[in-house]
């Protein structure tokens, strides 16, 4: 892009003045979570093709460009259709026992003392027939990435690791800032090229829009187009419960894509393969996944625990010195026996109550807790610990334990047996 080699405050502008976000789509575009063979199939031959035409990777005899983070239920991958036909996709990879494939080259250290979730923004491509066409497919395509990682995924950091000649659109556009002031030589997940990491603070930046676009007309206010334009070709999910994640990967579908379509699983370390075993950890997958290596049977047993992410709001009661008091938090992650909360309240560890927690639009539960103590990375998460048993926590518990795929948890009622 010209506008790269241009001073950091004329890029800026120049970017900004190219902004062009259509407030109506064409009703022929949609924007949904690749969920079908046929979709996820269609995204993985679109990056394959944007990535080898970049030099980002050498062609692959599949045509398709898939990692093993694609197989995880923390990744979900989204896309844009243009009538049936799939033109842009970026994937979105949540934190997992794998980490994040940036991690190899930038420290986020940082951005983790901050807390809240943090998701890497990757896999970004767009049919080059809709490349010159001003960000028809883009920038819809970006804000139902901002959306689902706000809505869905409860997240507060996006980190990016990109080619230098992009970082431009990330700056000026969406305020990223980088993680390091100088590129890092080669980044062996995009086959050695060289790359920019940033960050983006999804609490700060509708602050951050505001002020830059506001008073722009509406063909170039990202502001109000990121945080209050409604558009109707957004297609998200159906949900029961309060999840964060949406996975989609049924057994079949992990053996077509990493097995028998491309040869994933077969390149990945032995490391990776003892922690795909304790994610998919159903009897239904472990004939798809590669062999458990023998030494690392006892770590895989240590590392397995049940653990599910979740966003469900909750209030905390408890007698402080006479005085019932409420604190509002919201919980972050669950297990059968107790779970992790997100809340400004000051709480001490040793206190005991009630918590009542919206498992989804419909479903509640009302639990006999105790703080047990402060996050060890966050100090505004706890972590409680549950007293005696309750069905409906435990139901809930066991339906995100079985569930395979998002849409298991909306017919919740075939694992309902705690």
């Amino acid at each position: 892009m010209a506008g790269a080699l241009l001073p950091r405050r004329a890029r800026s502008a120049v970017y900004r003045n190219m902004v062009r976000c259509d407030q109506q789509p064409s009703p022929r575009l949609t924007f949904k979570l690749a969920e079908t063979e046929e979709e996820l199939e269609a995204c993985f031959r679109l990056l394959h093709d944007a990535y080898v035409a970049a030099g980002f990777m050498q062609p692959d005899t599949s045509g398709l460009r898939v990692t093993v983070y694609h197989a995880l239920p923390t990744t979900s991958t989204l896309l844009a259709k243009f009538d049936d036909r799939v033109v842009g996709t970026v994937s979105l990879i949540r934190e997992s026992v794998l980490g994040f494939p940036l991690q190899k080259i930038f420290d986020i250290t940082a951005i983790r003392r901050v807390g809240g979730n943090i998701a890497e923004v990757s896999a970004l491509a767009v049919d080059r027939r809709f490349q010159a066409t001003g960000g028809a497919i883009l920038f819809p395509l970006m804000k139902f990435m901002h959306e689902y990682a706000v809505r869905y995924f409860d997240t507060r950091h996006l980190v990016i690791a990109v080619n230098p000649r992009h970082i431009g659109l990330y700056e000026s556009l969406l305020f990223f800032k980088r993680l390091r002031p100088n590129p890092v030589e080669h980044y062996d997940f995009v086959n050695g090229a060289p790359a920019v990491g940033a960050h983006l603070d999804l609490a700060h930046a509708p602050e951050i829009y505001r002020k830059h676009y506001a008073h722009r007309p509406p063909e170039k206010n990202l502001y109000h187009y990121f945080t209050g334009l409604k558009i109707p070709n957004i297609e998200f999910p159906d949900k029961r419960f309060f999840t964060t994640n949406d996975p989609v990967m049924t057994p079949s579908l992990i053996n077509h894509f990493f097995n028998m379509r491309t040869r994933v699983f077969s390149r990945i370390s032995d490391r990776e393969k003892m922690l795909l075993h304790a994610i998919y950890d159903l009897p239904a997958y472990r004939a798809y996944l590669p062999p458990q290596p023998l030494g690392e049977r006892t770590e895989l047993k240590k590392r397995q625990h049940r653990r599910f992410s979740v966003m469900c709001p909750a209030e905390f009661s408890v007698d402080v010195d006479g005085e019932q008091q409420r604190f509002a938090m919201k919980v972050i992650e669950c297990s059968m026996t107790g779970f992790r909360v997100r809340t400004d309240a000051q709480l001490q560890a040793g206190m005991k109550g009630v918590i009542e927690v919206d498992l989804g639009e419909v479903d509640h539960c009302r639990l006999q807790v105790e703080v047990l103590r402060r996050g060890r990375s966050d100090e505004h998460t706890f972590v409680f610990k549950i007293y005696g048993e309750d069905k409906t926590w435990q139901k809930f518990v066991n339906v995100l334990r079985k569930a395979r795929t998002h849409g298991d948890l909306a017919e919740a009622t075939r694992f309902l047996r705690a």
